[in-house]
């Protein structure tokens, strides 16, 4: 079998697998087309959307994941800089900033080429890391949004651990 032949056998739909995900964990979802499905997940900060999009010509499963936070102009800059200290955080997935709507979203990726299918153990830890990525810096993303602190002032906030209990 030649390259040429492996790459045009028939693959389903990734977002079928995605679906059957969302249907399993009683997840409300919609079926935006063929190639996008948005998930409506519940966490402890904020309810998250989070589509996924089949991106047929990179052969790639697109996760991004936003949530209700939107970033007013005067601390763009502000939010940056933690969304960047964040970032060299993470092994996968990074934030964004998306500037027309001030909006912040975690995007990550699951790569499947050569007609790869995914697995709905894969699409789940996708979700899984865009979720506990939120969950874990979305307070760090609040404390400059409402509270006027510094990028490394919020982020060493957020991050501090308890041990015990009072």
């Amino acid at each position: 079998m030649s390259l040429i032949d492996f790459s045009e056998q028939p693959r389903i739909n990734p977002l079928d697998v995605v679906e059957g995900m969302a249907a399993v964990h009683d997840w409300s979802f919609e079926r935006a087309g063929d190639d996008e499905i948005i998930i409506l997940v519940a966490g402890r900060w904020s309810d998250y959307q989070v589509s996924f999009t089949w991106m047929g010509d990179i052969e790639a499963l697109h996760l991004a994941c936003a949530f209700e936070l939107k970033v007013p102009e005067r601390r763009r800059a502000e939010v940056q800089q933690l969304m960047s200290l964040i970032n060299e955080q993470l092994w996968v997935g990074h934030f964004d900033l998306w500037p027309q709507d001030g909006l912040v979203m975690f995007r990550h990726a699951l790569v499947l080429a050569g007609g790869v299918e995914p697995s709905g153990g894969q699409c789940e830890s996708v979700l899984g890391t865009a979720v506990d990525a939120c969950e874990r810096y979305f307070p760090a993303l609040q404390f400059v949004v409402w509270a006027g602190k510094t990028a490394r002032d919020a982020l060493d906030a957020a991050m501090f651990e308890t041990s015990g209990e009072a």
